[in-house]
């Protein structure tokens, strides 16, 4: 087996974009989470992956949800991350969003975001991978918050 360390840091060495997936619950209280670990899957159909720990307190909600939003930050929202990433009571409380078609949040002043609904959930490991079919989505202009060795980055160019 490889170092836990050593694979952190081969790891830390991949660039990703930075996301928060959203949702809500059976009570249609919002909650959302940042999430670096997201990826495209299938053209066709369009499918999309986000893995989410176990312990993490998003998984119950998504694990009872039918649907889950992914809103692709940009690179002036450092500070939506890290209050998604963190231990805050009300991750929405005074964040601009509106309701998306299926019903889950969508942040204001995203680079994209992505309506689906969940097709597959797969344990993996410590995480469980749920896999969404996108039915609705948007782009919009500007550049990508980017996550690398263990820090945020945004392009130069």
């Amino acid at each position: 087996m490889i170092d836990a360390d050593l694979f952190r840091a081969v790891l830390g060495r991949f660039a990703s974009g930075i996301t928060v997936v959203t949702t809500c619950d059976t009570n249609g209280t919002p909650h959302g989470m940042t999430v670096s670990a997201f990826s495209s899957l299938s053209l066709d159909p369009p499918l999309v992956l986000v893995c989410v720990a176990n312990d993490a307190t998003m998984g119950p909600v998504l694990a009872s949800s039918s649907s889950f939003a992914v809103n692709v930050l940009s690179e002036a929202q450092e500070s939506l991350s890290r209050r998604f990433a963190g231990k805050v009571d009300d991750r929405f409380a005074g964040v601009g969003y509106r309701e998306g078609k299926l019903g889950d949040p969508l942040l204001d002043d995203v680079l994209a975001c992505m309506q689906c609904r969940i097709v597959a959930r797969h344990p993996a490991g410590d995480h469980v991978i749920v896999v969404g079919q996108v039915e609705h989505a948007d782009a919009f202009e500007g550049k990508p918050l980017l996550y690398y060795r263990g820090g945020y980055a945004t392009l130069e160019r």
